[in-house]
């Protein structure tokens, strides 16, 4: 079974609406709550360039 975890960001009246991630053999897997169906699967490597690329970007978790 998949264990799945939320974001810490992920509280209050939207804790609903998260960011989740998932470890499975040499893979990682991250979803959004919303929509658990769409998995994307991503090595370790490409989750930390996903990671920088949206810290590059100015992308920031909401308070």
């Amino acid at each position: 079974m998949i264990q799945w975890q939320k974001s810490s960001f992920s509280s209050g009246s939207d804790g609903s609406n998260c960011v989740e991630l998932a470890a499975s053999n040499a893979e990682l897997m991250l979803r959004e709550s919303d929509d658990p169906t769409r998995i994307l699967t991503l090595t370790r490597d490409s989750l930390a360039a996903l990671l920088r690329q949206a810290n590059a970007a100015g992308v920031r978790p909401q308070a």
